[in-house]
């Protein structure tokens, strides 16, 4: 078996971390060895909400969408996953169920590790419960800020300007970005709690006001203070003009500490990479 290394987007490298870059390199390859290696195609089932868990799922390169869906059949995806990152980690330590669904966005490799392997590692190794828990703890926080952002902004068209700065956390200082992932209009309809139509009508809109750019490959930011103005508000957005101006030239910054908005993340800690796809 090969040895578990992560393939990692050339534009992701500044700020990827995750649960397997934190582990110490001893214990990294005990856990390789547990493994096996699966290719799966995009659209490709790994784990089903509710369904009992395999185990613990690392992605070594590709994309996958974690949903989660209501008795009648309305779906929302909670984020995107990218290399590196460990699914199902919850429901393996505990054994339970899964809470969510996994589903591979495009061509994936994936590894597997059992819960009972993987449970067995955790006895023989207790100074690596910190290291689970730093993973969970980064979930949960994640689920928080998926549900402010949900919950919180007023309407769809603020939920879908934060989500595009969100999907954009990889890249760097700048107004202008170009996001390469392929999310239909109904996906990011799902992430945002809304229509496809009520997604194309704003996007159609972005486009008109020269904040984005659509094309069959890609989506082009043109104008990330505008969506930062328009998802956190003006304050929020001047803010981040002046840490793009000063990142540009690698002089360190502070952003405001009382102000009372909502801050314009420049990039997250599970960035998020889109490429719209009708």
């Amino acid at each position: 078996m090969s040895p578990l290394h992560v393939l990692v987007p050339a534009g992701d490298r500044t700020c990827f971390e995750t649960f397997l870059t934190r582990l110490p390199p001893a214990f990294s390859k005990a856990l390789d060895r547990m493994t096996r290696e699966t290719c799966h195609p995009g659209q490709a089932l790994l784990f089903v909400e509710g369904q009992a868990s395999q185990g613990v799922v690392v992605i070594v390169s590709g994309r996958v969408k974690l949903t989660t869906a209501s008795a009648d059949g309305r779906t929302v995806i909670v984020r995107i996953a990218g290399p590196g990152e460990v699914l199902g980690l919850s429901a393996a330590v505990v054994g339970r169920p899964c809470e969510l669904t996994a589903e591979t966005l495009e061509p994936s490799r994936i590894r597997l590790i059992s819960g009972e392997s993987f449970r067995q590692w955790l006895r023989e190794h207790p100074e690596l419960a910190f290291h689970v828990a730093q993973e969970l703890a980064a979930e949960y926080n994640n689920t928080c800020h998926q549900l402010r952002s949900m919950l919180l902004s007023h309407t769809a068209t603020q939920r879908l300007a934060r989500t595009l700065l969100e999907l954009v956390g990889y890249a760097g200082p700048g107004d202008e970005a170009r996001i390469p992932l392929s999310l239909t209009h109904q996906e990011i309809a799902e992430m945002i709690g809304t229509s496809r139509e009520t997604v194309s009508r704003l996007l159609t809109s972005f486009r008109q006001k020269g904040i984005i750019e659509i094309s069959k490959s890609a989506i082009v930011i043109r104008s990330r203070g505008a969506l930062c103005e328009i998802g956190y508000g003006r304050a929020s957005a001047l803010r981040q003009a002046f840490v793009d101006a000063r990142s540009a030239v690698h002089t360190p910054t502070h952003e405001a500490e009382n102000d009372h908005e909502q801050p314009c993340p420049r990039s997250s800690p599970r960035g998020k990479l889109l490429l719209i796809a009708p």
